[in-house]
């Protein structure tokens, strides 16, 4: 089967290897679908993510779904839960398995991610989706998932003012997530013009540049300011912005990564409104919801799909991608 390994920084390339055969408890998975996350370009532009550098030639892609094939799922698509906790520490009894500190995770360190033609994985990490939807739709349950954990920790009010700092695909998904949570405005700041615009098509209220949003379009459009703010960037100046954006008292939910893995912030503005800033640690259990949200027409997955392309092209995808001129790159293993 194809497999597309990441070397180093820049260098990805196509090979030839053996099909895994599943073990006890897996299942073998035809791959149909990879979604291009920011944690991937992290990996594919600069070698490493955080604290955490490529030891070895990495197989990359955690948003992916495919094709079981054997076991219980037999012929169905479905989503793949790229996490696979030790589901007996304190972390993973205590319900939090995002938190496991021996989570194996696809894409990440040694465990190859989803960019081949096939792979073996715990079944009980696959998630069966409905007849309607694609590999695409499946793969992009992984993103909405993180947007749902944010909006879980950010325990926001119906009729809350929200801001969304960041309007990639994670933002755009968490803009529809608020709506969908009852949020009685989103405001979106976001560098990027068809970014902005994408975000007024998922529900945006209001639309900013980061040069439009200064403390007094705060006070203009919120008053006091907001109730929940979502960071999605991973930059400095947006985790300014979104202390900026908040009211005394609110929770500021912090999912960006950053790529020197250092984050700073203005003290004083966070200390003299009491701010709660809280960090978004990928997901917990949330495919069953994320998969009623799509199914039922509260979140559209494929509005964020700007890209598809075939693994032979993984390459092009990954530059495309991290020059961010579209939304979210969806690579097929199996064209």
């Amino acid at each position: 089967m194809r497999v597309a390994r990441l070397h180093a920084a820049g260098d990805l390339r196509i090979a030839v290897e053996a099909e895994p055969v599943p073990g006890p408890g897996e299942s073998l998975v035809r791959v149909g679908a990879v979604g291009l996350c920011g944690s991937d370009l992290h990996w594919y532009s600069e070698g490493h993510i955080g604290d955490a550098g490529l030891t070895r030639p990495l197989v990359p892609g955690h948003e992916f779904a495919g094709v079981a094939e054997g076991g219980r799922y037999d012929g169905r698509v479905v989503a793949v839960d790229p996490a696979i906790p030790c589901r007996l520490c304190p972390m993973c009894e205590a319900g939090h398995r995002n938190l496991c500190p021996q989570v194996r995770f696809a894409g990440h360190s040694t465990t190859d991610g989803g960019l081949q033609e096939a792979i073996a994985w715990p079944e009980r990490s696959l998630h069966p989706v409905p007849a309607e939807f694609t590999a695409a739709d499946a793969a992009m349950l992984e993103p909405l998932g993180v947007a749902l954990h944010a909006w879980d920790l950010a325990h926001a009010r119906v009729g809350d003012t929200v801001a969304v700092i960041g309007a990639g695909p994670i933002g755009l998904l968490a803009i529809q997530v608020a709506r969908a949570g009852g949020a009685g405005r989103v405001i979106v700041v976001e560098p990027l013009d068809h970014r902005r615009r994408a975000a007024e098509r998922a529900g945006a209220a209001t639309t900013l540049a980061p040069t439009e949003a200064g403390a007094a379009a705060w006070r203009e459009l919120s008053g006091l300011g907001c109730d929940v703010v979502l960071e999605f960037a991973g930059t400095d100046p947006a985790i300014a912005t979104a202390l900026t954006a908040a009211r005394p008292g609110a929770r500021v939910l912090l999912g960006g990564i950053p790529c020197d893995d250092t984050s700073s912030f203005p003290a004083g503005p966070a200390r003299r409104k009491g701010l709660t800033l809280v960090m978004v640690r990928r997901m917990k259990e949330m495919y069953p919801r994320a998969i009623d949200l799509v199914a039922t027409g509260h979140v559209d997955v494929r509005s964020i799909v700007s890209e598809q392309a075939p693994l032979a092209a993984a390459d092009r995808a990954f530059i495309r991608a991290t020059n961010r001129s579209g939304l979210k790159v969806v690579i097929d293993p199996s064209a």
